[in-house]
């Protein structure tokens, strides 16, 4: 399992579009990718979860990336949010 800390650095609100594209990458990997946000733990490839996170521009969140592609999928995730 790899996991890193981040500060969110994305260029518009996180509403439904953005929070479907965040979907859609980490729908991409066959490992598992989970959103740490305060006491929230979140799949992130949850449509319904990860818009109850609420999450915001410079929000910091943790990525919790395990599977078979996790070092692609944790690089993909961090690309999304702007810290590649």
């Amino acid at each position: 399992m790899l996991k890193e800390t981040i500060k969110m650095s994305v260029k518009e609100d996180m509403d439904v579009r953005p929070i479907a594209l965040l979907v859609q990458e980490a729908s991409k990997y066959d490992s598992e990718v989970h959103i740490l946000c305060g006491n929230k733990k979140v799949n992130a490839k949850s449509i319904m979860g990860m818009m109850g996170l609420a999450l915001e521009n410079g929000q910091e969140v943790e990525l919790q990336v395990s599977g078979s592609d996790e070092e692609q999928a944790l690089a993909g995730m961090k690309s999304f949010f702007g810290k590649a």
